[in-house]
């Protein structure tokens, strides 16, 4: 047992979309009496975080995606439109959407996904097993300390009703809570940008437009002042929509340094996942930005010909996306043989125009900017350049300098908007929990990309000598790096719902495995035995076919909501585990013991959940789930 007591502790820093998925999943996942405390120092972020909160997200701000992909569980691809068109409470919302209709390619408004969390939690709580509670707490974790068997974390502001074995903190107003496992879900940090030190108090400047503050101003602003938008990426554009559908005609410049502009999906476009050949000219030796950026454009070329010749169904607006995402699993290899001052300049140069490639924005957002930047129109403008200062002008209005690549000139706005910037490089940020785990060596920044920490396999934070740093895990954001150079997912699809999706189920199950095994007497097995959670090769048929029917058995358990239904799978699971007796299923040197055979069980099926060589419609097809709700029957 950890020092917390007879019930182990799980202590998630940040209740925002990563945070709140991962405690969704240790609810379900738990067999054994556990508390799991949801920390969050922002208490209107609660299940929402930056994207979703419902003071920075009016009704117009719909996702950027279609309604159908924004399931939080990857196995039930229809539960959010399940949601919104059965259980969500619809008496406040305005008359558009009080009547709406939602489909999987339609839109949705971003604001009611935290009311959807928010089910889904309280239903992960209810139906969760005996001995295993929720607690939300409110406060800011500000340092760590490793202890024996877990972490003490020092909380500001926490309230005093929300768990017990509390000490008094080292500062004022701190107190020390004991965690047998930290699960860090943090979420996008500021970044404040250089070229707005002069105006960052200014009143014509909105530094973060997902803020109370920040849509006031938009919503106040006269309908014919003019608008400097900093960025082109999707966020830029829910700012320049809000304010067209409010009926603005003054005249709106969004500013890009790469000049992208984003698709609009069609209508009728679904997730798609295609095999396309291995790009081998990119796996050549790395000589240098120029030659390297020539073979990427002629081995694009080439696969963006291929689909068209082989999928001439595939709209040919979807084209980039099914490529870049059938070029993920060889972006680890390529990235591999580029050295790391290049690839870090070379990510930084090519961030929005990847995320471009890999995606594109529902019609209802995308219908009026587009016609706002045809000529005929023109309260939309498109400025390429890098913004290089913004100053306050004599008239009282705001001067954005452009330097664009052979001039540079100037807008003067009544309003200046800067979308988004935030922090990617961890050595960085300001924020004290982050500062003291760097300070410390439990975090150090992503050595390749200095994008997010270094992590292993399981999430798991890896020390200053790359060792794992005690139960500490990421999800999300920080976690950035090590998904470019494992996975190869680059832009925001580093640490989008698709990827906290898949960080939530690993996460969870790694930490309840740990603490099952802590609990079991197999502390040190990941020491002695480092592959034990490998699936064993070439093991006698017998014993396949009944790893194979465990497996199965686990992959529906853990995708199974309703806790009557998970405790019927863990019966039949536990039977079948039983009747393998003392087979060799495990590796040389590890005890045939059927706890040991359960981890490995459980890592087979976390694997295959988290499989993103399909699309999740399929997934749930090959996982067997589409008529799997009632085990015990």
């Amino acid at each position: 047992m950890g020092k917390t007591g007879a019930r182990p502790r799980v202590l998630v820093v940040g209740a925002g979309l990563a945070g709140t998925a991962t405690a969704i999943r240790l609810l379900h996942f738990a067999r054994r009496p556990l508390e799991v405390i949801l920390l969050e120092r922002r208490p209107h972020y609660r299940s929402a975080g930056v994207a979703y909160h419902r003071d920075g997200n009016p009704w117009d701000h719909v996702f950027n995606i279609q309604a159908g992909r924004m399931s939080v569980f990857r196995e039930d691809v229809l539960d959010f439109i399940n949601w919104a068109n059965q259980e969500a409470d619809r008496r406040d919302w305005p008359q558009r959407w009080a009547s709406w209709k939602f489909t999987e390619q339609g839109p949705a408004p971003r604001r009611i996904f935290q009311d959807y969390l928010d089910d889904r939690l309280i239903e992960a709580a209810r139906e969760s097993c005996p001995g295993v509670v929720l607690v939300e707490a409110d406060g800011e974790a500000l340092d760590t300390r490793p202890c024996d068997r877990g972490f003490e974390v020092t909380v500001r502001g926490l309230t005093s009703y929300t768990t017990q074995g509390l000490r008094p903190g080292p500062l004022p107003h701190t107190q020390i809570l004991d965690a047998d496992h930290v699960v860090l879900a943090t979420g996008l940090e500021l970044k404040e940008p250089p070229f707005a030190a002069d105006v960052a108090g200014h009143p014509s400047f909105v530094r973060n437009p997902y803020s109370a503050p920040g849509i006031r101003k938009l919503a106040q602003l006269p309908p014919d002042a003019s608008v400097a938008i900093v960025g082109s990426v999707l966020s830029a554009y829910d700012s320049a929509g809000l304010l067209l559908r409010n009926g603005h005609v003054g005249r709106i410049h969004l500013i890009s340094r790469s000049g992208t502009i984003f698709r609009t999906y069609p209508d009728t476009h679904e997730h798609g996942v295609l095999r396309l050949p291995r790009p081998d000219t990119l796996m050549e030796p790395y000589r240098d930005r120029e030659e390297f950026l020539a073979r990427v454009r002629t081995a694009w070329q080439a696969a963006c010909t291929t689909v068209r010749d082989r999928h001439p169904e595939i709209e040919n607006v979807i084209v980039s996306e099914r490529v870049a995402k059938a070029w993920e699993p060889y972006i680890p290899e390529v990235i591999d043989r580029i050295p790391t001052d290049d690839l870090r300049r070379l990510l930084d140069e090519f961030a929005t125009s990847l995320a471009a490639l890999r995606v594109g924005a529902v019609e209802y957002t995308m219908a009026i900017i587009e016609r706002a930047m045809r000529p005929q129109d023109g309260r939309v403008e498109l400025v390429v350049g890098r913004v290089q200062d913004i100053t306050p002008a004599e008239s009282g209005r705001l001067t954005v300098s452009v330097a664009a690549q052979h001039e540079r000139h100037s807008v003067e706005a009544d309003l200046v908007v800067s979308n988004f910037g935030r922090e990617f490089d961890y050595a960085k940020v300001e924020q004290p929990l982050w500062r003291n785990l760097l300070r410390k060596g439990i975090a150090v920044p992503h050595e390749r990309t200095g994008r997010g920490v270094e992590v292993d396999e399981c999430g798991t934070l890896l020390s200053s000598d790359g060792t794992p740093a005690g139960p500490i895990s990421a999800v999300g954001v920080p976690r950035e790096g090590d998904e470019i150079v494992r996975h190869g997912r680059t832009g925001a699809f580093a640490f989008n719902l698709a990827a906290i999706k898949n960080h939530s189920v690993s996460v969870a199950a790694h930490v309840v495995e740990q603490l099952e095994l802590r609990q079991d007497g197999f502390d040190d097995l990941a020491a002695r035995h480092l592959h034990y959670r490998s699936y064993v090769s070439n093991p006698e048929e017998a014993v396949r076919e009944a790893l194979e029917e465990s497996v199965v058995l686990e992959v529906r358990r853990l995708a199974t909501r309703e806790r009557r239904s998970r405790e019927a799978l863990e019966s039949l699971l536990n039977a079948r585990i039983r009747s393998m007796g003392s087979l060799p299923v495990l590796p040389t040197g590890v005890p045939r013991d059927e706890r040991l055979m359960r981890a490995v069980v459980n890592r087979v099926a976390v694997e295959r959940l988290n499989d993103v060589s399909v699309t999740p419609r399929q997934l749930r097809r090959k996982l067997g789930l589409e008529n799997a709700e009632h085990p015990e029957d």
